[in-house]
Protein backbone atom coordinates (compact mmCIF):
# COMPACT_ATOMS: atom_id res chain seq x y z
CA UNK A 1 0.00 0.00 0.00
CA UNK A 2 1.49 3.35 -1.05
CA UNK A 3 0.52 6.54 0.77
CA UNK A 4 0.89 9.93 -0.89
CA UNK A 5 1.16 12.68 1.80
CA UNK A 6 -0.04 15.29 -0.68
CA UNK A 7 -3.35 13.43 -0.84
CA UNK A 8 -4.33 14.61 2.66
CA UNK A 9 -7.16 17.09 2.34
CA UNK A 10 -7.74 19.62 5.12
CA UNK A 11 -11.11 21.29 4.60
CA UNK A 12 -11.80 24.70 6.11
CA UNK A 13 -15.32 23.55 7.03
CA UNK A 14 -15.85 20.07 8.40
CA UNK A 15 -18.50 18.13 6.48
CA UNK A 16 -20.63 15.62 8.38
CA UNK A 17 -21.00 11.95 7.45
CA UNK A 18 -22.93 9.21 9.25
CA UNK A 19 -21.63 5.84 10.42
CA UNK A 20 -24.24 3.07 10.75
CA UNK A 21 -23.84 -0.18 12.70
CA UNK A 22 -25.40 -3.64 12.23
CA UNK A 23 -28.42 -2.59 14.30
CA UNK A 24 -28.97 0.44 12.00
CA UNK A 25 -28.04 2.88 14.77
CA UNK A 26 -26.33 6.00 13.46
CA UNK A 27 -23.38 8.14 14.54
CA UNK A 28 -23.00 11.54 12.84
CA UNK A 29 -19.33 12.55 12.63
CA UNK A 30 -17.29 15.49 11.45
CA UNK A 31 -14.75 14.61 8.75
CA UNK A 32 -11.47 15.76 10.32
CA UNK A 33 -9.21 14.48 7.52
CA UNK A 34 -9.60 12.70 4.22
CA UNK A 35 -6.88 10.83 2.37
CA UNK A 36 -6.51 8.77 -0.77
CA UNK A 37 -4.70 5.43 -0.36
CA UNK A 38 -4.30 3.33 -3.51
CA UNK A 39 -7.40 4.90 -5.04
CA UNK A 40 -9.59 4.43 -1.96
CA UNK A 41 -10.83 7.35 0.13
CA UNK A 42 -10.30 7.06 3.89
CA UNK A 43 -11.69 9.44 6.49
CA UNK A 44 -10.70 10.36 10.02
CA UNK A 45 -13.95 11.06 11.89
CA UNK A 46 -14.85 12.86 15.11
CA UNK A 47 -18.35 12.29 16.58
CA UNK A 48 -20.55 15.40 16.49
CA UNK A 49 -21.87 14.68 20.00
CA UNK A 50 -20.03 13.78 23.22
CA UNK A 51 -18.93 10.13 23.46
CA UNK A 52 -20.13 8.62 26.74
CA UNK A 53 -18.50 5.74 28.64
CA UNK A 54 -20.28 3.89 31.44
CA UNK A 55 -18.21 2.44 34.29
CA UNK A 56 -19.26 0.43 37.33
CA UNK A 57 -17.54 0.28 40.70
CA UNK A 58 -16.59 -3.31 41.59
CA UNK A 59 -14.39 -4.95 44.19
CA UNK A 60 -10.99 -6.05 42.87
CA UNK A 61 -12.12 -9.69 43.19
CA UNK A 62 -15.31 -9.07 41.15
CA UNK A 63 -13.23 -7.32 38.49
CA UNK A 64 -10.87 -10.31 38.29
CA UNK A 65 -7.86 -8.42 39.67
CA UNK A 66 -5.96 -10.88 41.85
CA UNK A 67 -2.86 -9.00 42.92
CA UNK A 68 -4.27 -5.52 43.29
CA UNK A 69 -2.50 -3.68 46.12
CA UNK A 70 -5.65 -1.79 46.96
CA UNK A 71 -8.33 -4.05 48.42
CA UNK A 72 -10.97 -1.40 47.66
CA UNK A 73 -13.10 -0.92 44.59
CA UNK A 74 -12.04 -0.33 41.00
CA UNK A 75 -13.81 1.18 37.97
CA UNK A 76 -14.70 -1.36 35.29
CA UNK A 77 -16.04 -0.65 31.79
CA UNK A 78 -19.67 -1.80 31.42
CA UNK A 79 -20.20 -4.32 28.61
CA UNK A 80 -22.44 -3.34 25.70
CA UNK A 81 -25.00 -6.04 26.49
CA UNK A 82 -25.51 -4.56 30.00
CA UNK A 83 -26.16 -1.01 28.77
CA UNK A 84 -29.84 -1.59 27.91
CA UNK A 85 -30.90 -2.09 31.54
CA UNK A 86 -28.93 0.97 32.66
CA UNK A 87 -29.99 3.28 29.84
CA UNK A 88 -33.13 4.85 31.42
CA UNK A 89 -31.27 5.77 34.63
CA UNK A 90 -28.23 7.02 32.73
CA UNK A 91 -30.42 9.13 30.46
CA UNK A 92 -32.26 10.64 33.44
CA UNK A 93 -29.12 11.75 35.30
CA UNK A 94 -27.57 13.26 32.16
CA UNK A 95 -30.85 15.09 31.44
CA UNK A 96 -30.28 16.96 34.71
CA UNK A 97 -27.13 18.38 33.04
CA UNK A 98 -29.11 19.29 29.89
CA UNK A 99 -27.48 16.41 28.02
CA UNK A 100 -29.54 13.99 25.91
CA UNK A 101 -28.11 10.45 25.99
CA UNK A 102 -28.46 8.55 22.71
CA UNK A 103 -27.88 4.93 21.60
CA UNK A 104 -25.60 5.84 18.69
CA UNK A 105 -23.61 3.48 16.49
CA UNK A 106 -20.32 2.24 18.00
CA UNK A 107 -20.58 4.37 21.17
CA UNK A 108 -23.11 6.06 23.41
CA UNK A 109 -23.27 9.82 22.83
CA UNK A 110 -24.85 12.80 24.52
CA UNK A 111 -26.15 15.86 22.69
CA UNK A 112 -25.67 19.17 24.47
CA UNK A 113 -22.93 21.34 25.92
CA UNK A 114 -20.19 19.69 27.96
CA UNK A 115 -20.21 20.98 31.54
CA UNK A 116 -17.05 22.84 32.54
CA UNK A 117 -14.62 20.38 34.12
CA UNK A 118 -13.34 20.79 37.66
CA UNK A 119 -9.98 19.21 38.41
CA UNK A 120 -11.62 16.73 40.81
CA UNK A 121 -13.96 15.58 38.01
CA UNK A 122 -11.04 14.40 35.85
CA UNK A 123 -9.27 11.08 36.33
CA UNK A 124 -6.99 8.61 34.56
CA UNK A 125 -7.89 4.98 34.00
CA UNK A 126 -5.68 2.15 32.79
CA UNK A 127 -7.47 0.32 29.98
CA UNK A 128 -6.48 -3.30 29.33
CA UNK A 129 -7.06 -4.41 25.75
CA UNK A 130 -6.66 -8.13 25.06
CA UNK A 131 -3.38 -8.86 23.30
CA UNK A 132 -1.94 -5.36 23.70
CA UNK A 133 -0.19 -3.18 26.27
CA UNK A 134 -2.41 -1.41 28.83
CA UNK A 135 -3.15 2.21 27.89
CA UNK A 136 -3.94 5.12 30.18
CA UNK A 137 -6.96 7.21 29.19
CA UNK A 138 -8.25 10.37 30.83
CA UNK A 139 -11.93 10.99 31.47
CA UNK A 140 -14.20 13.72 32.78
CA UNK A 141 -16.81 12.48 35.24
CA UNK A 142 -20.25 13.80 34.31
CA UNK A 143 -22.60 12.01 36.71
CA UNK A 144 -23.06 8.96 38.92
CA UNK A 145 -26.13 6.84 39.67
CA UNK A 146 -27.10 3.61 41.41
CA UNK A 147 -28.74 0.60 39.79
CA UNK A 148 -29.55 -2.63 41.65
CA UNK A 149 -27.10 -1.79 44.42
CA UNK A 150 -24.14 -0.91 42.20
CA UNK A 151 -22.71 2.56 41.59
CA UNK A 152 -22.19 3.63 37.98
CA UNK A 153 -20.23 6.56 36.57
CA UNK A 154 -20.96 8.35 33.29
CA UNK A 155 -17.84 9.87 31.75
CA UNK A 156 -16.58 11.41 28.53
CA UNK A 157 -13.02 10.95 27.25
CA UNK A 158 -10.85 14.06 27.52
CA UNK A 159 -8.92 13.11 24.38
CA UNK A 160 -11.12 13.16 21.23
CA UNK A 161 -12.58 9.77 20.25
CA UNK A 162 -11.68 9.26 16.59
CA UNK A 163 -12.96 6.73 14.06
CA UNK A 164 -11.22 5.67 10.85
CA UNK A 165 -13.56 4.88 7.96
CA UNK A 166 -13.58 4.09 4.24
CA UNK A 167 -15.89 5.62 1.66
CA UNK A 168 -17.49 2.81 -0.35
CA UNK A 169 -18.28 2.89 -4.07
CA UNK A 170 -21.95 3.68 -3.34
CA UNK A 171 -20.91 6.75 -1.30
CA UNK A 172 -21.63 5.17 2.10
CA UNK A 173 -19.03 5.34 4.87
CA UNK A 174 -17.96 2.14 6.66
CA UNK A 175 -15.85 1.82 9.80
CA UNK A 176 -12.42 0.28 9.18
CA UNK A 177 -11.93 -2.79 11.38
CA UNK A 178 -9.24 -2.37 14.09
CA UNK A 179 -6.96 -5.05 12.57
CA UNK A 180 -7.00 -3.37 9.16
CA UNK A 181 -6.52 0.05 10.74
CA UNK A 182 -3.39 -1.10 12.60
CA UNK A 183 -1.86 -2.35 9.34
CA UNK A 184 -2.59 0.97 7.61
CA UNK A 185 -1.60 3.21 10.51
CA UNK A 186 2.11 2.42 10.19
CA UNK A 187 2.05 3.69 6.60
CA UNK A 188 0.33 6.99 7.26
CA UNK A 189 2.15 10.30 7.29
CA UNK A 190 3.24 12.08 10.51
CA UNK A 191 0.56 14.70 10.05
CA UNK A 192 -2.11 12.08 10.66
CA UNK A 193 -0.28 10.76 13.74
CA UNK A 194 -0.48 14.25 15.29
CA UNK A 195 -4.26 13.98 15.26
CA UNK A 196 -4.39 10.37 16.48
CA UNK A 197 -1.88 10.51 19.32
Amino acid sequence: MVFDPSSIDEPTEYPIVTLTDEERRQLPCYVEKTMDVEGEEFLLLLPVNLPIEVFVWQSAAEAGIEDDEDEGEVLVDVEDEDIEALFPSARAVLAELDLLLERSAHTLTAAGDLPEADEEDCFSLEIDEEGSEPMTEEFQLLATFFHEGSQYSLCTPIEPLMFFARREADGSVELVEPEEFQKMRSQLEDKLFDVLE
